[in-house]
């Protein structure tokens, strides 16, 4: 299937997706704590995976090649709302907080603990520079080994 993607079979590539897409969202929506930019990244990073697909190594799995484009968009993403932050600040605008939902199947009292937690976690991991952020997201939440993170993020495996 990879080998049909990469020569441009467009029903081979939307299998790979259907087969990445969970994963994919998941560190997208971990990254940035915000359900409608995830998504947006989301399909930036689909169509951009398909944009390149003639250069991708079918010897090398799938996954990772998309999650590295996946993160990309994620820091090109990040350094945009940095602007628009230093932009609105100079202004005297004010930003608003990414609201993460909370977990079906609790009571209220139940989710407004999810939601003040959520949030909460989500505002000191945004506060991470990106060297960090992303090997914790890739290991503790996405569950890679720290061996795949370094072969992901080009870094060495002690650094991850």
């Amino acid at each position: 299937m990879q080998r049909r993607a990469a020569l441009g079979d467009e029903r081979a590539y939307t299998d790979l997706i259907r087969l990445t897409q969970g994963a994919t969202y998941r560190l997208i929506a971990r990254y940035v704590f915000d359900r409608v930019e995830a998504n947006d990244l989301l399909q930036e990073t689909y169509a951009a995976g398909w944009l390149a697909i003639k250069r991708y190594d079918t010897d090398r799995p799938f996954g990772p090649w998309l999650r590295r484009i996946a993160l990309n968009k994620c820091r090109d993403w990040s350094r945009r709302r940095m602007v628009r932050r230093a932009i609105a600040g100079v202004l005297g605008l004010e930003t608003s907080e990414a609201q993460s939902a909370a977990e079906p199947g609790l009571d209220a009292e139940g989710q407004l603990i999810e939601r003040e937690t959520s949030d909460r976690l989500a505002r000191e991991i945004a506060k991470l520079p990106a060297k960090l952020k992303e090997p914790l997201l890739l290991t503790a939440i996405e569950g890679l080994s720290q061996a795949e993170v370094a072969a992901l993020l080009g870094i060495s495996t002690k650094a991850v």
